[in-house]
Order: structure tokens, then C-alpha cells, then sequence
């Protein structure tokens, strides 16, 4: 008889990922079969029951999924989740461990992701070519304003937009530098007025000024005014995590056969050019009454090679196995190879031991809102001196 797993998720493709994941599952493994129930309920919904669940003791389902910029709540005190060691450390050598640094403490992993989120630059081969500027050649963010001022002065196209009510465009260029400190410090305070953040804002401000950039139509990445603007050649270049290329794919089609997709730019020459950015994690609870089944279901759904390359296949997700990042399945054709063409993981494979993990902790809710409706707004569009303004929303936070 199959035994009942319960799931919550917030995500309708996370449940259905694992719907097939389970089937799967039951057919390789007959005598230890499992019938999921999925539930999927509204973001802040579910990770408000799952964490009064867990507090008293009771109403808890087996295995749940959490946010990144949530996770922090669930593992204050005595965590009542399942360490999850046993399956991820034989596994370690294969893995971005940076991606599961975030969701340890106290040297137990108590998560594991769906993908690495590692970010990349999406550039308009087209417009470059136009201006002469081969992507290849830009190392540093350094080359990359000076072939902007090219593209800007040849084209009249700005080289790229910057969000001004999102924090992707500077999270993932202070992720990248080499220091233990980004957007919170390494001991969890807030960071706005470190040398990191400082360096980022005042180098995006001159990008500004100098009109090589521009402000993203609609204030960020996700607004339909940007896809819109974007879609017609209306940039040359945007930095997001992988997972954006569905944004394209979805979003702006007639840039199909047109971007391709580069390591970012790194801040000085040996650098890292990348960093693993956003996520959610599956977590096991100690409510579950079958703890050994869970676990052994979500190594093959998460952690096994068949798991990790149908992340891709199912999800277009970057998978936390690197070595499955040249496997052939990884360039068999789909929506983002016809897009992009099949050099997508060529480009992870290249830059896999430059993935920068993350600083995530109670307070990076509140830098990020800080970020969103404050220090971006005044340092890009207001051209308030960023030290001045970062120091300020620091201290309030």
C-alpha cells in the first residue's frame, strides 16, 4: 500500500514537479511506493500556517517549501526541521555548496533548492554587433562601461537598464565581489553603508549620469512596461539570475536567436564573475512520521542525477549537480535551447567554482524594502550622494 506524503508549496510548478517526480519514484521503487498530496496555497498564506504548525507542535506536513528571504524565521532557536546531512554531504563534491550554505546552521543543512540561481549577463548580439563591441572581450565592469559609451555613441541604445523599485541589479553585482559582507554583513546586521553596497550604487549612479544606463521602464525587471521596452531593442544588455530566461522566452519573443548569454563581468580581473541568487527550499519537518521515506524520495527527486537534470527539463532551472551541467540532456532541445542556443551550461560549467553564495538573515526583509522603496530611487534617479543616503537608511534599520 502507497503511504499518504503530505506537501505544501507555494508554487503550483514546484507541486507539479513532484507530482512526476513521485511517479517516477513509485516505478523504480515498487515496494515502497508513495501517493502525494500536494497543496499549494498563496505565498504569505503558507509560510504563515507552516510556521504556527511548527511552533505548537501539530498540523505540519511531511515536507513543505520555503522561501530564501523567509527561511530565517523557521531556523531561530531549536529548528523543527530534519536535518538533512545524511543525504546531502555524500553528495557535496557534486554539488554548489554555496547554494546550501544558506540553509545551515550550526553545521546541519536543513533545506535543499531547486536550482543555483546563478547569475549570468544577457546581451543583445545584435545591437552589439551593430556597434562593433564583441561580448567576449568585456572582462571587467570596467570594459563594460567603455563598450556601453561605444554601443550608446554608435547605436544611441543604452547598454542597460538598472531597477529602481527592485534589488536585482545591485544585489547581484554586490553578491559577486569577493567579501563574507553583501547586503547583510557575515554576522546578519544590515550593510547598506559597507564598502560593497557603496562601490555598486556610486559605480550605477555614473553609469547613470553618463546615460549608458538607464532606468527600467516600470522600476524593475518583472514590470510589463520592460518586457515591452526590452522586446523592441530598447537595451543592449540586462544581469539576472538564469531563471530570468524565462522572462524572455515567455515574455519577450522577438528577441528569440537574438541574446545570448555571458559570465557576468567581474569588478577586477581573477574575480568572481557570478553568484547564486533567490530561491526556495524543501524542508523536512519534524512532524513527519516518515522521516527515513521523505528523505531517500527527495535525494532522488533533488539531489540524483535523473533529479537534477529533470529541474531543468521540467522547470528550466539550473541544477544544483554541476556534473550534470554537461551532460547531453542538458543541450537536447527545448524552449530555452531554441532561444538561447545550447551553450547555456558551457557558460555555468565556466564559471561553477565563481558562484558567490549569499548573507541571508532575519533582517534582509527589511534591507530589501529599504532597497526597494528608498536608497535606489534617491542614489539613481534623484542623484542624491549615495554614501550620504546609505548611511542613512542604514542606521534605521
Amino acid at each position: 500500500k502507497a503511504t499518504k506524503v503530505e506537501f505544501w508549496t507555494f508554487q503550483q510548478l514546484h507541486a507539479e514537479f513532484y507530482t512526476e517526480m513521485v511517479k517516477r519514484w513509485n516505478a523504480a521503487n515498487p515496494d515502497k511506493t508513495i501517493e502525494l498530496v500536494a497543496n499549494v496555497s498563496p505565498y504569505d498564506d503558507v509560510h504563515n500556517k507552516l510556521l504556527v504548525a511548527l511552533q505548537s507542535g501539530s498540523g505540519a506536513p511531511d515536507f513543505a517549501d520555503i522561501e530564501i528571504s523567509k527561511f530565517p524565521n523557521y531556523i531561530k532557536g531549536e529548528p523543527q526541521l530534519v536535518p538533512l546531512n545524511d543525504i546531502i554531504e555524500p553528495e557535496l563534491n557534486n554539488l554548489v555548496k554555496a547554494r546550501f550554505d544558506i540553509y545551515a546552521k550550526d553545521g546541519n543543512y536543513y533545506g535543499i533548492d531547486y536550482h543555483v540561481g546563478a547569475s549570468v549577463i544577457y546581451y543583445n548580439k545584435e545591437i552589439l554587433d551593430k556597434a562593433g563591441v564583441n561580448a567576449d572581450d568585456i572582462k571587467t565592469w570596467d570594459d563594460f562601461a567603455k563598450a556601453g559609451k561605444v554601443v550608446l555613441d554608435k547605436t544611441g541604445i543604452p547598454m542597460t537598464t538598472l531597477e529602481t523599485s527592485e534589488q536585482w541589479s545591485m544585489w547581484l553585482q554586490t553578491a559577486e565581489l569577493p567579501s563574507k559582507d553583501d547586503l547583510l554583513k557575515a554576522d546578519g546586521s544590515p550593510n547598506l553603508d559597507g564598502p560593497e553596497v557603496t562601490k555598486v550604487m556610486k559605480w550605477q549612479q555614473e553609469l547613470m549620469k553618463s546615460g549608458v544606463a538607464v532606468g527600467a521602464p516600470g522600476g524593475f525587471h518583472h514590470a510589463e512596461e520592460y518586457f515591452g521596452f526590452m522586446n523592441k531593442g530598447g537595451a543592449a544588455s540586462v544581469w539576472m539570475p538564469l531563471w530570468y530566461m524565462g522572462r524572455f522566452t515567455d515574455s519577450m519573443p522577438d528577441l528569440k536567436g537574438k541574446m545570448i548569454i555571458r559570465p557576468m563581468p567581474s569588478w577586477s580581473a581573477g574575480e568572481p564573475r557570478s553568484a547564486g541568487m533567490g530561491g526556495t527550499a524543501t524542508v523536512i519537518t519534524k512532524q513527519t512520521k516518515n522521516e527515513d521515506l521523505v528523505k531517500q524520495f527527495l535525494s532522488f527527486a533533488k539531489l540524483s542525477k535523473e533529479g537534477s537534470i529533470a529541474t531543468w527539463t521540467i522547470l528550466g532551472f539550473d541544477p544544483l549537480r554541476s556534473d550534470v551541467w554537461d551532460d547531453p540532456a542538458m543541450k537536447a532541445s527545448n524552449k530555452f535551447t531554441e532561444y538561447f542556443g545550447d551553450n547555456i551550461f558551457d557558460v555555468l560549467t565556466e564559471v561553477k567554482d565563481e558562484i558567490e553564495g549569499i548573507n541571508i538573515g532575519e533582517k534582509t526583509p527589511q534591507v530589501i524594502d529599504a532597497i526597494k522603496t528608498q536608497t535606489n530611487v534617491r542614489i539613481l534617479l534623484d542623484n542624491e550622494d549615495p554614501e550620504k543616503v546609505l548611511k542613512e537608511v542604514n542606521s534605521g534599520l
